[in-house]
């Protein structure tokens, strides 16, 4: 029988930290009380098992628990992975509990090989881009609010100056003052239009976004229109449909945001690192240390490492710092992740003003001297 092994971090005194890991054990399992239970091989089997416990600061524990893989759904004949299952087992109760956060999964191989994750990967974006070596550069456009044709205008002057993904602000949706039909015809034509004077390849990616039969139409509408790349928000439409969405109606690269991400207490490293990525995402935005969020430079690096080191089949993923990047800090985030990253500007580039190809350029430059 095989087995997952989830790492949760518990806040508890060292004389109730016993009883609370075997709490979660039995939370994120029977969910029942243990004498209640009648058949052994449910006892021998389902329950969850604490495996270790090991103190990571005053009052917090590092907790790791064993579940049967067969608590989260795997069909018998295809072998495909409920996605909601596994997400339920591997923090569906305990994720009630304040005191406890999802830090890390080890997956058996009889799951793991359900998942093909990401199509594209490192490899697959960079031949995209046509960028074998360096850092990739993206940005978006923005604010909310202004029209198709003056959306797809930023689009074309990010694009001349030479930026290689262009994506929508994840704000952007189905708004009436920029429906998405209208917008991906738009910018995705602007961008094409300077491509051709460039001789370059920039990608325009649109924010695909709603219920389930938008998102999927969504999809349709950017792939008949000749997009190559999409944006969406893994946490916004949920996990099962984000991995539904890329199985079934999108084929192409897909960048994930992390939107509505922090409302769980699931660890970033994990959540973006790892389970992003299983699920078919190519490459992770995540705020960037030192900008508008509170992530730090370990927690930073941590990440990236993660999306980026070898598992199994599983391709590793680009990681995408963002939120209050500069110009001026580009020579500082590649030296501190190296080149397989792509570094996202946007509002860093938009106060340019009228100066906004000339800074773009800078941008692209920029990177390519780092």
């Amino acid at each position: 029988m095989s087995f997952l092994r989830i790492t949760y971090q518990i806040q508890a005194s060292a004389h109730e930290i016993e009883s609370r890991a075997a709490g979660v054990a039995v939370e994120q399992s029977v969910e029942m009380p243990i004498p209640a239970i009648r058949h052994p091989h449910v006892l021998e089997e389902i329950v969850g098992q604490v495996e270790s416990i090991r103190p990571v600061g005053e009052n917090l524990f590092n907790v790791v628990i064993r579940l049967a893989a067969a608590t989260t759904g795997v069909d018998a004949v295809t072998g495909a992975v409920d996605v909601a299952q596994l997400v339920n087992m591997l923090f569906g109760n305990s994720s009630l509990q304040e005191s406890v956060q999802l830090i890390d999964m080890e997956l058996p191989q009889s799951i793991l090989d359900a998942f093909s994750g990401p199509r594209l990967g490192i490899a697959g974006l960079r031949e995209l881009v046509q960028a074998p070596q360096r850092p990739l550069t993206c940005t978006a456009i923005k604010p909310q609010g202004i029209a198709p044709a003056d959306l797809a205008a930023l689009c074309h002057t990010f694009a001349l100056g030479g930026i290689d993904i262009i994506k929508d602000d994840h704000g952007l949706a189905n708004q009436t003052y920029a429906p998405f039909a209208e917008r991906v015809r738009a910018c995705h034509a602007a961008v094409e239009r300077a491509n051709r004077a460039t001789g370059l390849r920039t990608y325009y990616c649109p924010n695909v976004a709603g219920s389930p039969k938008q998102l999927f139409e969504q999809a349709r509408m950017a792939r008949e229109e000749g997009v190559s790349i999409i944006m969406a928000a893994p946490m916004l439409m949920g996990l099962p449909v984000f991995y539904e969405l890329l199985q079934e109606h999108w084929s192409d690269a897909v960048l994930a945001h992390p939107a509505f991400a922090g409302a769980a207490r699931i660890s970033p490293v994990l959540l973006f690192g790892k389970l992003f990525r299983l699920l078919g995402a190519d490459a992770v935005i995540y705020p960037n240390y030192g900008g508008r969020f509170t992530y730090s430079q370990p927690l930073c690096a941590d990440l990236a490492a993660t999306a980026r080191a070898p598992w199994g089949h599983i391709q590793p993923i680009l990681p995408v710092p963002a939120g209050g990047m500069t110009v001026e800090r580009v020579p500082e985030m590649v030296n501190f992740y190296g080149a397989d990253t792509m570094l996202l500007i946007g509002g860093g580039l938009l106060t340019a003003g009228d100066a906004l190809l000339a800074r773009s350029r800078e941008f692209v430059r920029t990177v390519a001297n780092s």
